[in-house]
């Protein structure tokens, strides 16, 4: 879970509940304006076309939307200037096999 430095992210019982769950905690530098800017990018993505869609009837509805987005959309279709018009999916793809090379 990345985050920026707030009070609220930087709590003892943040940290302890991310744990609970599984989690692993991450925060971005100090005063660096360019850190968190991808990924505030993708939560607009995620509001404008999966959130303000509709009125969700359970959280788990809304779960299963956000999944779907995120797997069957956003991860293997997306591309994305920042990963040189790739998708997040080929992105990766490229790291696993310069590293299975190396």
């Amino acid at each position: 879970m990345h985050s920026d430095r707030g009070a609220q992210y930087t709590s003892w019982l943040y940290g302890a509940r991310l744990r609970q769950a599984g989690l692993m905690g991450s925060m971005g530098k100090v005063a660096c304006a360019y850190d968190n800017a991808l990924m505030e990018t993708f939560w607009g993505s995620l509001q404008i076309e999966v959130l303000d869609r509709k009125a969700w009837a359970t959280r788990a509805e809304l779960a299963s939307a956000i999944f779907e987005w995120i797997e069957a959309l956003y991860y293997p279709h997306r591309r994305h200037s920042a990963l040189g018009y790739r998708t997040p999916l080929e992105y990766e793809h490229l790291h696993i096999s310069a590293a299975v090379a190396a």
